[in-house]
């Protein structure tokens, strides 16, 4: 059995969902570019610098959804993935989703973004199964706070062992294969038989390059 885990951001998407999305919503003034542009800067440098707060990072991204129930964020969220994610998606990174599918291998897309972000980013590339960061509803309205154990850093190998615990299954059963460009993947690249890094950061290639794991490139 093969499993192919990818992340999404900067890896499969050339950029960052939740940037983009609050980037989006200042766009169309449903959030405040005064309040939000500096803090959502600051929030995507602390992140590709592996220094932000996990549980930070995270609410400040799903506290935009806060207040609205799913389908009343729907028609922005449609036209965030065909305006925004869509267009940034490197072909290179559809033909290396596309060659496991063909293969026949389980395909994930494990990414630290939220779900209701990221769900119909990994319906566009026909990737069935989703592990996201999770978000609250309290009566079908979102908190703007989340749920459960966060889909980043060592969150990803818990919510990953949970997930295949749920099927039935263990990783160790699998040929795994894990791509992603961040150095907050470490705990995931080192927990897979098989580590790629996409397009890596400098401390992720540092990491690559003394652990001996491959190195790719997409044409971006």
């Amino acid at each position: 059995m093969r499993l192919a885990l990818f992340d999404l951001d900067h890896t499969l998407l050339s950029g960052d969902s939740d940037v983009l999305w609050c980037d989006f919503l200042m766009n169309e003034g449903v959030l405040d570019r005064g309040s939000f542009a500096a803090r959502n800067a600051q929030m995507e440098a602390d992140y590709k610098a592996g220094s932000v707060d996990a549980q930070a990072f995270a609410s400040f991204y799903v506290s935009t959804l806060a207040g609205r129930t799913p389908a009343e964020w729907q028609p922005l969220r449609e036209r965030f993935l065909h305006e925004v994610v869509a267009p940034r998606i490197p072909a290179d990174a559809h033909a290396l989703v596309r060659e496991h599918q063909r293969a026949g291998d389980t395909v994930v897309m494990t990414t630290a973004t939220n779900r209701f972000i990221t769900e119909l980013t990994a319906q566009h590339f026909r990737i069935e199964h989703l592990i996201a960061t999770e978000c609250e509803l309290r009566d079908g309205v979102f908190s703007g706070r989340t749920e459960g154990v966060l889909n980043m850093r060592e969150g990803k190998v818990h919510r990953l062992h949970a997930w295949l615990a749920a099927r039935g299954q263990q990783l160790d059963a699998f040929e795994s294969t894990a791509y992603s460009d961040s150095i907050n993947d470490l705990p995931l690249l080192s927990a897979v038989r098989r580590a790629v890094a996409v397009d890596p950061d400098a401390q992720l290639e540092a990491e690559a390059l003394a652990r001996a794991w491959n190195i790719i490139r997409l044409a971006r």
